[in-house]
């Protein structure tokens, strides 16, 4: 059977057009190069669970915010929504109690520290460290990672020297975007000096690409490949604008699946020996449905919250499946001989 009559006689998708060139070309791709296993990350930042995939019911992977829900750039893609799922700590004793708390109670296994930044793209961490760094003294098997926003290699240094685990910083390829989206002055080269500059640290270093930032439009994604396929990274995160956080006057087109698969694929062809993952954000319904369903077949080697039935479409193309309470930025043991954070 090919790939697109295995699709056909799942459940979930005997219903569903899929664009038949690309799954035969994924099918074809498969063929030259093996599929790896695939990992379900399951991180305990939301409630989550499927007939076939279960979350778990410990707060083992949470994240914070320093700036609670504020930001002040405000972009258009996320105006700030993306913060109010975080647990506040606006201070670095509240982190440090919240922290304890967990660790006591909830079997706490690492976090994300996140936050709002400020009008040039860049998180006040400083003050934070000196309480990073207790907390990993003292509890060494927490992994840490932190989205970085814009640093320069003095910040990358003092992020590496707190602690810090996984690096998570954004990538974006078009100037178009910084300015019109991200409401921000600064060039495209300024987020790969970034990169740069944490690459050459010994943290694992995990940027993320947002397909269809600019209102919903293909434009700097395949640059923003170029950049971080210039760079050591541990991992590849993609999401997809989910437009439903967009100001009114400001619309997003909603990305299609097809189109978020050619980058998946162009992905997986130019970081071929990195480990690629889809991240949390992307539109809910039917076009998470085709677009996991897309990055399975594409080789992707992690997906965090996985729709209802891409379990089985791994089994069917033979893929076999785990599953991690991580974020899908940190739990990367089993690629490139790692052991990393699993609840």
């Amino acid at each position: 059977m090919t790939w697109n009559d295995r699709l056909s006689s799942i459940e979930m998708f005997e219903d569903i057009e899929f664009n038949t060139d690309i799954v035969a070309a994924l099918e074809a791709a498969a063929e030259a190069r093996p599929l790896a296993p695939l990992r379900f990350f399951t991180p305990t930042f939301r409630a989550y669970g499927t007939e076939d995939v279960k979350g778990c019911n410990k707060n083992s992977f949470p994240a914070f915010s320093i700036t609670a829900g504020a930001c002040a750039l405000n972009c258009d893609h996320c105006q700030a929504k993306i913060l109010d799922p975080m647990i506040p700590a606006t201070d670095p004793a509240m982190l440090e109690r919240k922290v304890r708390d967990l660790v006591l109670l909830q079997d706490l296994q690492g976090f994300l520290l996140s936050g709002g930044s400020n009008r040039r793209n860049e998180v006040p961490y400083e003050r934070y460290y000196p309480t990073v760094e207790k907390l990993k003294r003292e509890f060494p098997h927490l992994k840490i990672a932190m989205h970085s926003a814009l640093l320069d290699e003095v910040k990358a240094r003092r992020m590496e020297a707190a602690g810090v685990d996984v690096a998570m910083t954004d990538i974006i390829g078009a100037q178009e975007t910084i300015r019109d989206v991200y409401h921000l002055d600064r060039p495209v080269e300024d987020f790969e000096r970034t990169l740069a500059a944490l690459s050459a640290t010994s943290m694992d270093v995990v940027p993320h690409i947002v397909i269809g930032l600019h209102y919903g439009r293909i434009l700097g994604e395949f640059n923003a490949l170029d950049i971080i396929a210039r760079h050591r990274v541990s991992a590849l995160v993609l999401v997809v604008v989910m437009p439903y956080y967009a100001p009114a006057n400001r619309p997003f087109e909603t990305v299609t699946p097809e189109d978020a698969a050619r980058v998946f694929v162009a992905a997986r062809e130019r970081l071929a020996d990195v480990p690629v993952q889809l991240g949390c954000a992307r539109p809910a319904g039917m076009h998470k449905l085709i677009t996991d369903a897309y990055a399975t077949m594409a080789g992707f080697d992690g997906i965090a919250y996985p729709a209802e039935g891409i379990r089985a479409l791994a089994t069917a193309i033979g893929r076999p499946v785990e599953q991690a309470h991580a974020c899908c930025s940190i739990a990367l043991d089993g690629l490139r001989g790692r052991t990393a954070c699993a609840a």
